[in-house]
């Protein structure tokens, strides 16, 4: 019973932690700037342009473009738009906490 124990620590520490470790150090940037605010809307505007297209009346080459065309235009849009990122450990401390003070 005491090794399940400790093994349920561990994996637990380890599933607060490692998030934590592997997220990059840069300072959060609070609101985008009125240019990269115009970029995203240009992105998203392009987005819907696709979405609404006809796939099937295009031939394979015209496909692999679009679709790397999005894979660009999300690149972008998250060096962009940056987050806000919680771990799965820190969200089921959150819950708890939660749930033991209400």
């Amino acid at each position: 019973m005491k090794k399940i124990a400790y093994f349920l620590s561990i994996l637990m520490w380890l599933t607060a932690i490692a998030p934590a470790a592997m997220a990059k150090n840069e300072p959060a940037e609070k609101e985008p700037s009125p240019e990269e605010q115009a970029r995203l809307e240009q992105l998203d505007e392009r987005v819907k342009e696709i979405k609404a297209m006809d796939f099937r009346s295009m031939d394979k080459e015209e496909k692999k473009e679009i679709r790397n065309e999005l894979r660009d235009i999300n690149k972008e849009a998250k060096e962009l738009g940056g987050g806000v990122y919680i771990s799965a450990g820190a969200l089921i401390v959150i819950l708890l906490l939660l749930i033991i003070l209400t």
